[in-house]
């Protein structure tokens, strides 16, 4: 080669051309593949996945992923407002579970709690959702967040934890259905018929969001509407009636501060579940801030107006505040038909909470197997276009949990979440630092300083949550995240010896590291994206 170069001044030369185009190539890439997965499910490029950890490159113009297909046929896009009440169902579903909150802290915490912890949690949440949502509009969603940003296998760490901890939230609602249901029936509060129940209640929900994620939006809005209307009504009946020293009341030596902690953080969290609908949602770059935003207020409103209701116009007795308890305050203010109506609103809205977490865990599994992290078969659609085996999954992970108490579910899912949460907040930092590059549809008006700041709140409370949790909760909260750990590379192996099939198989070609520096410059550029991988 020495002596090449030395007989032919021009070859050096051309060498030296080639090698800048080569790193304008790599450039080029960089920026381009970021997008290839969205640019593949509006049918420009072929359905090329995501391997886990192996170098591939891209294979273009194969199989399109078109709207002749009959599951996405059926699929039918998600508009504004069903998405705001699945966000609103997936946070929230309305003040049922919040009267813990009285008994922990006194009525002046409660009401200060759902005042200040959204500033400092839920908007932040929500602000992230809607950068990250709109940059990776895809049903992943955090999982491909993270993958983006720290490679694929916490990208899988994060699906397995928030998974895990999607499907303990939802393994509460049948619970917390039958708690409220046990006071007109009282036969469902224990024993064989309590079990029935459960299996009849889980089945029955799960068929529901088999039948398509358009008709899951539809009826969370008029579930949403109908389980609101009540609190209305006694907000209305309790005018009257109100005396707001009762809302300054406390007693801080008697706060129960894990209890209350823990229900404040689990009735608003879970903003960034909506991210695993993203790629089902019809203009997501326009549609999913909008209904964030929207979705936040409607969450606060729904709080605070009952408790402000129900604290200022009786005397509170805060052993009282427990699971169903505003229907009892819905008897005293309105008469036993608001209280039947507060009743039937707590289960239809238990219905609607189900619906909506079954929906996010399940294209949440979808998503992860369309990027190759997961069996292909956990991609497949039903005719209604929905995944039927992540549906399985998640309600069989639902069934098995469901005997747990009311308190254990609350702290096992939030000790969970709060990995996921960790992850999310380091992801968006890092994308915002290293890939200032990436198209942002929706953009915080924050520099990263700013959105340093603003996440240094919620980490603060998350480390609070964590440490408050008791010794059982953290050892079966640990035991349970390494299973992801193990659970990795069992997959990989699976994948390596072709025991079960994988997106991606066929549609990537193993590439060897180039010899030369700008040849694995190249190489590393064109893949790093789809593995996560960094050159």
């Amino acid at each position: 080669m020495e002596l090449l170069l030395s007989r032919h001044p021009c070859a050096a030369c051309s060498l030296k051309i080639l090698s800048d185009l080569a790193h304008i190539r790599a450039k080029f890439f960089m920026s381009w593949n970021h997008n290839l997965k969205s640019f593949r499910r509006r049918g420009f490029l072929s359905p090329a996945k995501l391997e886990m950890g192996e170098a591939a490159a891209p294979v273009l113009g194969s199989t399109f992923d078109t709207p002749s297909s009959p599951s996405r046929k059926a699929a039918t896009k998600l508009s504004l407002l069903p998405l705001v009440f699945l966000i609103f169902y997936e946070v929230s579903g309305g003040p049922f579970g919040i009267e813990d909150s009285v008994e922990a802290g006194g009525p002046l915490l409660a009401i200060l709690g759902f005042l200040v912890f959204p500033l400092i949690w839920s908007v932040p949440e929500a602000l992230i959702t809607a950068e990250l949502g709109t940059m990776f509009p895809e049903n992943g969603g955090y999982v491909v967040w993270i993958s983006e940003a720290f490679g694929p296998f916490w990208g899988f760490q994060q699906g397995w934890w928030k998974w895990l901890s999607g499907v303990i939230d939802n393994a509460l609602y049948p619970v917390l259905f039958l708690d409220y249901l046990k006071a007109v029936v009282p036969a469902v509060s224990e024993g064989p018929i309590r079990v029935v129940a459960i299996l009849v209640i889980t089945a029955a929900l799960t068929y529901l969001n088999y039948r398509g994620l358009s008709i899951v939006g539809w009826l969370a809005v008029t579930l949403g509407i109908f389980s609101l209307l009540p609190f209305v009504a006694m907000a209305l009946a309790a005018i009257p009636r109100l005396d707001p020293a009762r809302w300054l009341v406390v007693d801080f030596a008697t706060v129960d501060w894990t209890t209350y902690l823990n229900t404040l953080f689990w009735n608003l969290n879970y903003w960034d579940s909506v991210s695993t609908l993203a790629g089902e949602v019809d203009s997501p770059h326009r549609t999913l801030p909008k209904a964030l935003a929207y979705a936040v207020m409607l969450v606060l409103g729904s709080y605070l107006l009952p408790l402000l209701a129900g604290i200022g116009a009786i005397d509170v007795v805060r052993s009282e505040w427990r699971d169903g308890y505003f229907a009892n305050i819905a008897v005293t203010l309105g008469g036993t038909w608001l209280g039947w109506w507060m009743e039937i609103s707590a289960a239809v809205s238990n219905m609607g909470m189900f619906e909506a977490e079954m929906s996010s865990d399940s294209f949440q599994l979808l998503g992860m197997a369309e990027l190759g992290m997961l069996p292909r078969f956990f991609a497949t659609r039903s005719r209604h276009g929905t995944p039927t085996l992540g549906i399985i999954a998640s309600a069989t992970g639902v069934l098995l949990l469901s005997s747990l108490s009311f308190k254990e579910i609350i702290a096992a899912e939030n000790y969970l979440y709060c990995f996921g949460m960790i992850a999310e907040f380091a992801a968006f930092l890092w994308l915002r630092k290293r890939r200032p590059d990436l198209p942002r549809p929706y953009k915080l008006s924050l520099g990263l300083m700013g959105s340093a700041i603003m996440c240094i709140p919620p980490t603060i409370l998350i480390v609070l949550v964590m440490v408050l949790a008791s010794y059982k909760v953290i050892i079966l909260s640990l035991m349970a995240a390494l299973i992801g750990f193990a659970l990795y590379p069992c997959l990989r192996l699976v994948k390596r010896k072709n025991l079960v099939e994988f997106s991606g198989d066929s549609e990537f070609a193993k590439t060897k590291d180039a010899e030369t520096d700008n040849g694995k410059v190249l190489v590393e550029a064109e893949v790093g994206l789809l593995n996560g991988e960094r050159a």
